[in-house]
């Protein structure tokens, strides 16, 4: 039987603000902007700001009202990116198919390895052993017979914990949760079951699958039929055979602000163009991918004429296929962005061919990502305001 751990780096960003400044630790930490900062939004908040109301998505002036003694940081989106990498190589040693969703979180499929690393509870507590002697960080991990339950169980315990649900156990663990543990159901679908009575997961396993399609559309009235069994209910397709790489955010409270959106969708690009480079890839197709508060997905790709060049190219097209597909006045429950098509990058792509403008601005990107390689702590990124509009 297949086994997964999911791995959750927690309150990734302010964590790595307090490793990397003890003065910080024990202490509320906000990284997304300063108060100042005209419509910024809150990336992570350390477990010390969440106690004050604090969430991602947060507008920095709003978590300032909250917490006005807390530490107001701008992100080092560089900084950040090596510990991801440092964190995805320890992930690798425990099993070559390591599929990872964002810069702090990954599926690792350990099925088969028990003669390595013991059963999978003792994987997990050596997998989290390593995280943190090596790295300085902490994660909690769910381990379970499929990844959508094995991503509820890493977040029971949060932050450092470990769950570990046996086989079959799955369909019982769902049902003993609240409506509210359910990975996907958003702030609208929890009003829609609280209209309803549904305070449970037993509750929503009372109801049949037509009920529910009836009550919350045919899409998400099937994962939610689905979940509740413990069934795998959620398609993540971001594998290493796809010849693509994408990465995406599940927002916990869903969001209207098309700023925030774009400053997600931003970060989402800045993670992949990075990767892309540093992985010496080229693509010309570009992925996004919208999840609304209902649970309706939406895709869509473009193909260029030529290579994806630089961060400012990515993103100006990934900003208008989002415009281009996001239906007005609709809560985003996640939102993703990838290439697709990925080859070896070819030499013959570079110089003249992209003009100059271009070629400076691939040319800075790659020297960013070297200074961050040999200097850790320079953690120089690019920001959204340098960018082209």
């Amino acid at each position: 039987m297949s086994c997964f751990i999911h791995a959750d780096l927690d309150a990734f960003y302010a964590s790595i603000e307090q490793l990397d400044n003890p003065g910080y630790r024990n202490k509320p930490v906000i990284v997304g902007g300063l108060p100042e900062d005209r419509r910024s939004v809150v990336s992570t908040a350390s477990y010390e700001a969440r106690k004050f109301g604090i969430h991602s998505a947060m507008p920095i002036a709003q978590a300032y009202k909250l917490c006005p003694g807390g530490i107001f940081l701008r992100g080092r989106m560089g900084r950040y990116h090596e510990k991801s990498e440092e964190i995805m190589t320890i992930f690798a040693d425990f099993s070559p198919d390591v599929e990872q969703l964002s810069i702090d979180e990954a599926f690792i499929d350990i099925t088969g390895t028990g003669g390595l690393f013991g059963p999978p509870e003792e994987a997990a507590r050596r997998l989290k052993e390593r995280v943190r002697t090596e790295t300085g960080l902490t994660v909690s991990t769910g381990v379970a017979s499929n990844k959508y339950v094995a991503k509820i169980a890493s977040g029971m315990f949060k932050p450092d914990g470990l769950f570990v649900l046996a086989p079959g156990e799955e369909e019982k663990f769902m049902r003993s949760l609240p409506a509210g543990k359910i990975w996907g159901a958003g702030e609208k679908t929890q009003e829609l079951f609280r209209k309803h009575g549904i305070k449970t997961c037993e509750d929503i396993y009372r109801l049949s699958a037509e009920t529910l399609a009836s009550m919350f559309g045919s899409s998400f009235g099937t994962f939610l039929y689905r979940a509740v069994r413990g069934e795998p209910a959620e398609n993540f397709d971001h594998g290493p055979g796809s010849h693509s790489m994408s990465s995406e955010r599940t927002f916990q409270y869903d969001l209207y602000d098309e700023f925030v959106i774009e400053t997600a969708l931003f970060e989402i690009c800045e993670t992949i163009m990075f990767r892309l480079l540093s992985g010496n890839l080229e693509s010309s197709t570009i992925s996004l991918k919208i999840r609304y508060e209902d649970f309706t997905t939406e895709g869509v790709r473009e193909t260029l004429s030529r290579p994806v060049n630089t961060l400012n190219e990515l993103y100006r097209c990934a900003l208008d296929l989002f415009h281009r597909k996001y239906q007005n006045g609709r809560g985003i429950r996640l939102i993703g962005a990838g290439f697709m098509n990925l080859t070896e990058k070819n030499s013959i792509h570079q110089g003249d061919l992209f003009g100059i403008e271009n070629e400076k601005e691939r040319r800075l990107e790659e020297s960013i990502l070297k200074i961050n390689a040999k200097h850790p702590g320079a953690a120089l990124r690019r920001g959204r305001s340098t960018l082209a509009p």
